[in-house]
Order: structure tokens, then C-alpha cells, then sequence
């Protein structure tokens, strides 16, 4: 069997999830890999081959996207050059988790796809959604990427095609320890934001994980370290807390370590405010924007959070089990089209 797996590049979650993933899906038969986007800090231990910048997500220094780049970098001829060569048609299942590229590839030439990750969740009406609406946003989450079926993953089973995380194996046989610090990974600030207000905090060690930084650098009690997927792994491990984003697989393992998190959502962008809506059942601790008030809200968090552990329902193979059971169902049907309608929208 041939298995096309496209993963979005925007962030390090996706490519994060995939080498997780990879070993179980290269149980079934010969993976290839369609890396799409251009701005993980991840090097990728993945089988590609094809790789394009996609349609790239880029973060300012102050909590927000940087729309002035992402319109820079934005180029619908060359997108739609990509979807028409990829050749999508030559493979037995195509597993998409939320590039756009791929799912137009399959409408033009009508090949069924699984849309499967995180954002596939909200496909569903049940998933959590944040109380301030978005339309722009809810369009995107159901149209960007497109398929024929949808296998999501979420905190809880929302419905019944969502599933739990995937945890690296690493987390899963982890011994949480507490050595004291807070590791913080909040891609969408600058060091310079983030070391200025953890330096108002007195008596906790930080350690930052850092898109520029190449060595350790101490400053105070913060140290930045290099992005790296086992070095941030371990010190969630031994962590206190956590400090990041209001993304998927980083919340989603410190809960499952059962540690204390602080999430600041990225502005503007809707599924991070959905997540964040959706922690708050965990109670995880959301605030906006760090602020010259930030070092309150992080010694408010450390005296009163104590956060409800996720509970895991499924196995990593039992989610790719059923990955492939969907995707083999197409060609047990052939009479039926299955290819999805890029330009349907459900409210």
C-alpha cells in the first residue's frame, strides 16, 4: 500500500505528531511525505518527498500574526501550480492533516483524502468553540483543508470521529519530576518581551525555548535554550508549569504530565481562542497579552492553578488503525465519489 501524508509546516505540532506517527503508519505500507509551509523550527525526521511553502502562518513580536508577511508571501498561481502536479492519484490513501495544497490536488482530481489532525475537529459543531465569533475564522477551520473523511483529535471526544491526542512515546513513559522551573515556549513574543517580563519574577527559574537563539544563554533567572523536540520534551518532564501558546500538542502533553499551564492565545488567530475556550474545562489558567501586569498573573497562577489531567481513550495505534480503516473504505466503495467539494461551506 502507498500512503501520501501531507503535514502542514506552520509550527512545530504538526511535524511534531508526524515522526510520532510515522512507525505505526509505515506499518501498512510505503509513506511518502508532503511537508507544506516554511516556518517550523523542527527538523523534520520524515520521509518527504514533495515539499512546497504552502500557505505559511507568520507571528510578530508581540503576540500577533504578521499579515504584512503572510501577504508577502502569498502566491494563489503558484498554489495552484503545486496542487495540479502533486500527484495525489498515484496513492492508495492519502492522509491530510490540514494543508490546503493536498485538498485542492484531490478536488481537481477527484481522489478521496482522510483529513485527519487536530483541525479536523472542528468539522464538528460540538467541538468548544471561543465565545467571541469569528466567521473568517470558522470558514477557514472547515474549508482550508477539505476531504473526503474526517479523523480529529481533540482534549475529549467531542463527537464520535474525534479522538485523543497523540503523545510522544517519551511523555507516555515519562516519570514526571518537579525540579522547579517554568518552561516557556511562546513562539508569537520575541526573547526580548518574554526575558523583560519573567525578570519582574523573583525566585523562579525559566527556561525559554528560543527560534534564535544556538546555545544556552543565561540572563537572570532565564535561561533560553534552542528549539529542540527531546530537549523541550525533557524539560516539560521536570517542569513545575508551563508557559505557552493555546495550540494543541504542547497543551495537551503537559496535561497529561499533570503539570500546572498558563496559555496566552495567539491574537487573531480563531483555533488557538477555540482551544483556549476548550482549556478552560481543564482549568488551565488563559490570559490575552503579557502585559506590564504579566508577572501578577504568572505568581496569581503558580499559588492557585491546579489543572484537571487528560485522560487518554485511545492509543496512538488505535488512532492510526482507524486512520487506515477510513481510508480503505473508499475503495471498498468505488461506485461512490468520494472526493470532497472544496468550495461547500456548512454553517
Amino acid at each position: 500500500m502507498k500512503i501520501l501524508y501531507a503535514v502542514q509546516a506552520t509550527g512545530n505540532g504538526h511535524i511534531s505528531r508526524a515522526m510520532e506517527l510515522m512507525p505505526y503508519l509505515q506499518q501498512y505500507g510505503e509513506v511518502d511525505v508532503f511537508l507544506s509551509g516554511s516556518n517550523s523550527n523542527l527538523q523534520p525526521n520524515l520521509p518527504v518527498k514533495y515539499r512546497s511553502n504552502g500557505l505559511s502562518l507568520f507571528y510578530g513580536n508581540t503576540g500577533g500574526l504578521d499579515y504584512w508577511r503572510m501577504w508577502k508571501e502569498l502566491s494563489l498561481k503558484r498554489i495552484w501550480q503545486e496542487a495540479k502536479t502533486l500527484p495525489v492519484e498515484k496513492y492508495d490513501i492519502v492522509l491530510n492533516d490540514f494543508d490546503s495544497i493536498t485538498a485542492i490536488a484531490c478536488a481537481l482530481k477527484k481522489v478521496p483524502s482522510v483529513g485527519f489532525g487536530h483541525q479536523a475537529s472542528f468539522q464538528s459543531k460540538h467541538t468548544p468553540r471561543s465565545l467571541k465569533k469569528d466567521i473568517a475564522g470558522e470558514i477557514v477551520l472547515q474549508r482550508y483543508a477539505r476531504a473526503s473523511a474526517y479523523i480529529g483529535l481533540h482534549f475529549q471526544q467531542y463527537d464520535d470521529f474525534i479522538y485523543s491526542p497523540v503523545i510522544k512515546e517519551n511523555i507516555l513513559k515519562a516519570d514526571p519530576k518537579n525540579n522547579g522551573h517554568i518552561t516557556v515556549y511562546l513562539s508569537h513574543y520575541s526573547d526580548e518581551v518574554v526575558v523583560q517580563a519573567l525578570h519582574k519574577i523573583q525566585g523562579i527559574r525559566f527556561e525559554v525555548f528560543s527560534k534564535k537563539v544556538k546555545q544556552q544563554e543565561r540572563k537572570g533567572n532565564v535561561t533560553l535554550i534552542p528549539i529542540s523536540n527531546e530537549g523541550f520534551t525533557q524539560s516539560m518532564i521536570q517542569a513545575h508549569g508551563i508557559i505557552t501558546g493555546a495550540g494543541f500538542e504542547t497543551p495537551a502533553e503537559a496535561l497529561y504530565l499533570n503539570k500546572q499551564l498558563l496559555c496566552l492565545p495567539i491574537r487573531g488567530q480563531y483555533e488557538q481562542l477555540c482551544n483556549a475556550a476548550a482549556l478552560k474545562d481543564f482549568n488551565v489558567s488563559v490570559i490575552d497579552k503579557i502585559t506590564n501586569e504579566f508577572y501578577l498573573h504568572v505568581e496569581s497562577w503558580l499559588q492557585n492553578s491546579v489543572v484537571k489531567p487528560l485522560i487518554l481513550s485511545h492509543s496512538t495505534y488505535d488512532i492510526v488503525q482507524k486512520a487506515i480503516e477510513t481510508g480503505r473504505s473508499f475503495q471498498k466503495n468505488p461506485e461512490q465519489e468520494f472526493f470532497p467539494d472544496i468550495f461547500s461551506y456548512q454553517k
